[in-house]
């Protein structure tokens, strides 16, 4: 009988060869062999659990938006929380040193770009977009009007995304995603300071 867990192991292990494989050589140049090489597990076992390469893309977007969802909810203490404070940790989970890695960064890109022309990563980008928007809104209802609350959401996703986008295309992305990251907590300030009653700190 086969062991409890195994099944589980080798697809992890097949997502995290397909992100080192787009890193090393690009999404159009990642192949079943160049993944299962790096996986070191046979190619037939990614069409048993993955139906094929892009089933296996598929789970690997998948895993990214996973790890941003943890990424939030590890730092979301289980008392309540200030809600300018959840802002900033909203902040935190999409500049984690994961999110900044060179093969999860060159994976993004790639999947952006093929977002484009594929339906079914298309509404992955979707429901990513949806859901960083929603966490926003969810915390700057708390400190502001409502139509300015949607408003300062949609502006602090598109820094967000916007400053991911030029610190990973940046020759120094290390010490710019410091930097990226610390723009968006004050724009968070500025946008409370600027137009809720709460101050903050």
């Amino acid at each position: 009988m086969p062991k409890v867990g195994v099944k589980h192991i080798r697809k992890q292990q097949l997502i995290n060869a397909t992100i080192e494989s787009i890193g090393e050589y690009g999404l159009q140049n990642t192949t079943i062999i160049t993944i299962s090489r790096i996986a070191g597990l046979s190619s037939g076992i990614i069409s048993h659990y993955f139906g094929g390469k892009q089933g296996l893309i598929e789970a690997t977007i998948m895993h990214l938006l996973e790890q941003l969802r943890l990424a939030l909810v590890e730092r979301i203490p289980r008392q309540q929380l200030d809600a300018t404070e959840r802002l900033k940790m909203v902040i935190e989970a999409n500049f984690t040193s994961f999110q900044r890695s060179t093969p999860t960064i060159k994976t993004w890109l790639s999947f952006w770009a093929e977002s484009m022309h594929d339906p079914k990563l298309k509404r992955l980008q979707n429901i990513n977009s949806k859901r960083l928007y929603s966490n926003l809104l969810f915390s700057y209802r708390q400190l502001l009007a409502e139509d300015v609350a949607k408003i300062a959401a949609m502006k602090t996703a598109a820094m967000i995304d916007g400053l991911w986008l030029r610190c990973a295309l940046s020759p120094r992305p290390d010490a710019e995603f410091i930097q990226a990251e610390q723009l968006c907590k004050n724009f968070i300030n500025e946008q409370i300071n600027q137009y809720g009653d709460i101050t903050c700190q």
